[in-house]
């Protein structure tokens, strides 16, 4: 009995001596782990803050990019995105995938099957697919509506191109399902426009219900830079429509232009086909921007600037002659003009008019010689990339080394140049020989506007040849144009004084020249008024399709025509004196004196000449015209005739100019009280609402670019530009075993 009861003491103390032990040992580890809060180099403190911990993201805004007067043409916007929460411990959640997918699919255009798979993972929360991001807000509305289980909605942003196909390729485009921007100003300076995510840190439970007892940690978002472009959202408009126009009708292969102003070297427009629509990114045809990228044989746009060459160092004579027709560069080679027998013996100038080949091989091999010649492709920045701030600029390729390539070259064949390097040369010849950089960067500001981050200014970048030269250059290139005799017929517009140089580039491929009718680039370089240019467009067409002798000229024309001038009438650019001169005393309408004259009768005569008449009260008799007797008009004005009635209906004046506006009010014997100068915004007397003699008309004026003009009223200022002639170039080259042709 006793050896038991000491066998069990010893067994107790034994159990509890190791108790002990094992007590003060893991009381040590909970003081130890206490203390270091480390359990194997684990920090027990963050492993346990993640269970709870939770961030939520505070998105940032992508920079804005704006036009030059500050329109904007890429900008965030916002937009909603729909999410389904699939775990019960939520509260509301997607009881019935396939009832729910049913019924959501057709509004986020998905398949019910897909989405159903989806609804039924074994996931807190799924997000929808493509359908189901970058919704409007009256999508989302529609979705909510529908009141369907676990399907909620979260606003954020999308980037939107609010004019769509809009200098798509400068502007290039940015998603936020992107990482990185894709194309143009917006891949080129993701740097500044990029924005940085904020977040904010708070615990929660699985209920996501907060337990952090207000501490919670933020750290804001930081806003993209925003960009100001030198682009002109009118010029822009104008040349986007004008393409658009060109390409549904004659469907070429591609299409660049390109409108500048050659003081400063800003870029007012640009565009290219096939285009696309950056708010659709996902059918992009065409990433490249031809404008920018594009090497290729530019044709006789460049007998230009052999002209300017030959003209700087004193070997041009106008009045010195030449024979035309052919020219031997060796017993296998010739050079031929658009006709292979010539206009016989004709002076340099004329032959300058009819684009010759002939005269620039004579003025390359000739008069300057190769060493002489090559250095003015050098100097007029045909060797160098231009180094405009947009990516993927081209290279060209001028070809040397024989007297075959100084002659093709002289009037734009074999050798390749850009769209873009072709404007920078172009700016010395409007420039008085100044060459300017082309830019599309205006300026950087920070969000906000708080700091300018980078200004460009205009840079010159040679000078090629002196003002002087320059000069007569410029009354060549009109002559182009405005002679009988010349090859650039089709792009004389009435009032605006154009200078340019048409070209017709045969088209490489396979190792020899395409042939055939419309198989080649149709271009024209462009410049006006000429004394004093203010606008530079080249205009680039390839391929159109052509039928029966339809010219190449006409696709063109309609671009460069339309584009300059709405360009020039944007910028107010008016006539010369000596040219309105000429217009009213020679090809002006001389207004006879109708009063005392039925109204009826006295409209349809000026109807009949071109008038736009706005009469003002019933029928009768002419009481006051305006303008007065003996004015001289040109056809499309406006003429006011007023009736003997005492009250008269006010016609929709919105966008008139001041001048009609005043022949309204001196015609009905009004008061006036406007505000502002130049075209009507607002009248205080609606359409069509009578007012006496007497009475006050008020109203504000706007600048031209604020109205907010219809495609169709738009068209109807534009006017019929368009001239059907055909081109007069051709460019042959006679080699062993080959005859190369270029029409223009």
């Amino acid at each position: 009995m006793d050896i038991k009861r000491a066998v069990t003491n010893k067994r107790a103390v034994f159990l509890m001596l190791l108790f002990l032990c094992v007590f003060l040992l893991l009381f040590g580890r909970i003081l130890y782990i206490q203390a270091g809060k480390t359990v194997r180099g684990h920090d027990l403190v963050a492993m346990a803050e993640s269970f709870y911990a939770t961030s939520e993201e505070l998105p940032g805004e992508r920079g804005d990019i704006f036009d030059r007067s500050g329109n904007a043409i890429a900008e965030e916007v916002p937009s909603y995105k729909v999410l389904a929460y699939l775990d019960e411990s939520y509260g509301e959640y997607v009881e019935d995938p396939e009832a729910t997918a049913e019924t959501l699919a057709p509004y986020i255009d998905s398949d019910p099957n897909e989405l159903e798979s989806r609804l039924s993972e074994d996931k807190f929360q799924v997000e929808l697919g493509s359908g189901a991001r970058n919704l409007t807000y009256e999508q989302m509305k529609e979705i909510e509506a529908l009141d369907l289980d676990g399907i909620a909605s979260i606003e954020e942003t999308k980037r939107f191109y609010p004019n769509g196909e809009f200098a798509s390729h400068l502007i290039g485009y940015s998603s936020s399902n992107e990482e990185k921007a894709k194309t143009g100003l917006e891949a080129s300076l993701d740097d500044y426009l990029q924005e940085k995510d904020g977040f904010i840190e708070y615990e929660m439970d699985r209920r996501g219900l907060s337990v952090s007892s207000g501490a919670e940690r933020v750290t804001l978002p930081e806003d993209g830079d925003d960009v100001y472009t030198t682009l002109d959202t009118n010029i822009q408009a104008s040349l986007e429509l004008a393409m658009t126009k060109v390409d549904e009708e004659y469907n070429p292969e591609k299409m660049t232009a390109i409108v500048a102003d050659p003081k400063t070297g800003e870029i007012l427009g640009m565009s290219n086909r096939p285009g696309f629509n950056p708010n659709a990114y996902e059918d992009v045809e065409n990433y490249m921007n031809y404008a920018i990228s594009d090497s290729f044989e530019p044709g006789s746009t460049m007998k230009t600037f052999t002209l300017a060459a030959a003209i700087e160092e004193g070997v041009f004579d106008e009045e010195a002659t030449f024979e035309s027709g052919s020219y031997e560069i060796n017993s296998e080679t010739k050079i031929h003009d658009v006709k292979p027998e010539g206009w016989g013996t004709i002076s340099y100038r004329e032959g300058v008019l009819r684009s010759s080949n002939v005269l620039m091989t004579k003025l390359a091999l000739d008069e300057l010689g190769p060493e002489r010649f090559y250095p003015y492709w050098d100097q007029f920045g045909f060797m160098d990339k231009t180094g405009i701030d947009l990516p993927q600029e081209g290279e060209s390729n001028i070809i040397d080394g024989s007297l075959i390539n100084a002659a093709t070259t002289s009037y734009g064949q074999g050798s390749t140049v850009t769209p873009i390097q072709i404007i920078q040369a172009a700016s010395a010849i409007a420039n008085d020989g100044k060459m300017m950089k082309p830019y599309v960067v205006k300026e950087i500001v920070s969000e906000g506007e708080e700091e300018l981050l980078l200004e460009n200014e205009p840079e010159q970048v040679g000078q090629p040849v002196s003002a002087e030269t320059a000069a007569q250059v410029r009354s060549l290139l009109r002559g182009v144009v405005a002679d009988e005799v010349g090859s650039g017929n089709a792009y004389d517009i009435d009032g605006l004084e154009v200078a340019g140089k048409t070209g017709t580039a045969q088209i490489a491929s396979g190792g020899t020249y395409l042939s055939g009718h419309g198989n080649y680039t149709y271009s024209f370089l462009g410049m006006a008024p000429y004394e004093d240019p203010e606008v530079v467009v080249y205009v680039a067409v390839t391929k159109p399709n052509l039928t029966g002798e339809q010219p190449g000229t006409e696709p063109v024309a309609h671009i460069f025509n339309t584009v300059m001038q709405r360009s020039l009438e944007h910028l107010s650019v008016a006539p010369s004196k000596e040219e309105i001169k000429e217009e009213t005393e020679q090809l002006g309408y001389e207004i006879p004196d109708f009063i005392g004259t039925r109204v009826s009768r006295v409209e349809s005569e000026l109807e009949d000449e071109g008038f736009d008449v706005h009469i003002l009260g019933d029928e009768g008799t002419v009481e006051a015209q305006q303008p007065n007797a003996g004015t001289r008009m040109m056809q499309g004005e406006k003429i006011v005739l007023r009736t003997n009635a005492d009250e008269v209906e006010l016609p929709d004046m919105y966008g008139w100019s001041y001048r009609d506006v005043m022949k309204v009010v001196s015609s009905a014997g009004l008061e006036t009280s406007f505000q502002g100068s130049g075209y009507l915004d607002t009248q205080s007397v609606e359409p069509g609402e009578t007012i006496a003699r007497g009475d006050v008309l008020g109203g504000s004026f706007v600048p031209r670019e604020e109205l907010d003009l219809t495609q169709e009223e738009e068209e109807e200022t534009e006017g019929d530009v368009e001239q059907e002639v055909e081109e007069t170039e051709t460019q042959v080259i006679e080699e062993p075993e080959t005859e190369v042709e270029e029409e223009e």
